[in-house]
């Protein structure tokens, strides 16, 4: 197990700069290593989280009484809570990356010159990588095996709120490594809950940090993209939009309006605006929000809405651009596609956003003309999740533009460098 650092101040630079050392000479070995011994290292990974479940559980335990505590909202403690299923979830998440295809050394495109060089782009480890999150335990599962399977060493830096469960999880994890005969330090797991700590991953490590990944709320995200000197793939919020098309049929509608809000409330997939076309407010809204406010969802609507739904709050300027993470939805009429275009491309936050719609050209437009990471057309928006992708696990979703953008899976965690084959050319 994890042995906790209670030292702060001057110990914190030293214990951080030691972790970004071992980090960075784990990297070559990491890069080179098979595809079997990494699957190898996974599986022993997942054999290790079931075989230590009830550890796992006692661990959480603690946080989740410290958690009561410290009267955490109960949207947080439900991202901190584990079960037996969850911990299902995470060993088979890892099982799903270990099945995936290894991206290092995939070529990705070739092509031949005229005067017969042969020119491949393949994909490479993009080294050292920092993960900071909060709350939920299983990061320490996810981002571990992904990062893993891309060739890359990572610090994991988890809240403090969950430091007990994410040291369960992690001595898992090298138990893996140990068991594949792979680096220890391939993954880490930052001892100490000094928020120096983080700092000093914000500040690269001594140069041995190439990227670094947040996960939690908008102040810690915001923290990390306006103080860290390396790149970050990050999303500062979810403000993900669902829009019922005058074209969508109503049984659908509702049921994926429920789905995508009430499924899990704290998931930075949840629905946090719905929009319904003014053209079907007298048949499809009432029906949706009825549903919606049965499962217990609070509605803040505008005042057309109102009218016709009495049992709903007037929203304020400030609905439009809340994260709720919680049983919370702002609801409002717009002028067809065209309206929810200009509502998700004003108040967005370029996470995700789903049409509900029958109407192909509808589909087309909203898909064109929105600058978001996910576009969902008649499904729930609580599939933006890169095992819903087929990628076995996600670390984040990024709605940057430069390099990963939308679920960061194994691909998204791999660079490339090119590889060119000649037969004795010269540049004239």
């Amino acid at each position: 197990m994890l042995k906790l650092h209670e030292k702060s101040g001057e110990d914190t630079v030293a214990l951080m700069a030691d972790i970004g050392r071992r980090a960075r000479a784990a990297a070559r070995p990491l890069a080179v290593a098979s595809t079997e011994a990494k699957n190898a290292a996974l599986t022993a990974m997942a054999d290790a989280i079931l075989r230590n479940e009830q550890a796992i559980l006692e661990a959480n335990a603690i946080d989740m009484s410290n958690g009561e505590e410290a009267r955490l909202s109960g949207s947080f403690m439900d991202r901190l809570k584990l079960t037996p299923s969850r911990i299902k979830a995470m060993a088979d998440g890892i099982r799903e990356i270990a099945a995936l295809k290894d991206p290092v050394g995939d070529v990705i495109v070739a092509w031949d010159r005229p005067n017969g060089l042969h020119i491949e782009r393949v994909r490479t480890p993009l080294g050292v990588i920092g993960v900071i999150y909060e709350s939920r335990p299983n990061v320490t599962a996810d981002a571990g095996a992904l990062c893993l399977k891309a060739g890359n060493p990572v610090i994991l830096r988890g809240g403090s709120d969950s430091l007990n469960s994410s040291a369960a999880i992690h001595a898992c994890m090298v138990e893996g490594l140990k068991a594949a005969g792979l680096p220890q330090d391939a993954i880490q797991l930052v001892p100490t809950t000094d928020r120096a700590a983080v700092g000093e991953m914000l500040k690269g490590l001594g140069g041995n940090l190439d990227v670094i990944i947040p996960r939690g709320g908008k102040s810690l995200v915001g923290r990390v993209q306006n103080e860290a000197r390396v790149p970050v793939f990050a999303h500062l919020e979810g403000i993900c939009h669902l829009y019922i098309d005058r074209s969508a049929d109503l049984d659908m509608a509702v049921k994926i309006a429920v789905n995508a809000k009430m499924r899990r409330t704290g998931v930075c997939g949840a629905a946090e605006t719905l929009l319904v076309d003014r053209a079907v407010a007298s048949t499809h809204l009432v029906p949706i929000l009825e549903v919606l406010r049965a499962a217990g969802c609070e509605i803040h609507a505008d005042a057309e809405v109102i009218k016709a739904f009495a049992d709903a709050s007037a929203a304020t300027d400030a609905d439009w651009v809340t994260e709720y993470l919680d049983a919370i939805i702002a609801v409002k009429l717009v002028d067809g596609v065209a309206g929810a275009i200009e509502h998700i491309e004003t108040f967005s936050s370029h996470h995700t956003e789903a049409i509900i719609a029958e109407d192909a050209q509808a589909v087309e437009r909203f898909f064109n003309e929105i600058d978001s990471a996910i576009l969902l057309h008649n499904a729930s928006t609580q599939f933006a999740d890169g095992g819903e992708f087929g990628m076995g696990a996600e670390i984040g979703i990024a709605t940057g533009k430069m390099h990963a953008r939308g679920p960061v899976g194994v691909e998204q965690l791999t660079s490339f460098k090119y590889r060119v084959r000649g037969s004795g050319q010269v540049r004239p």
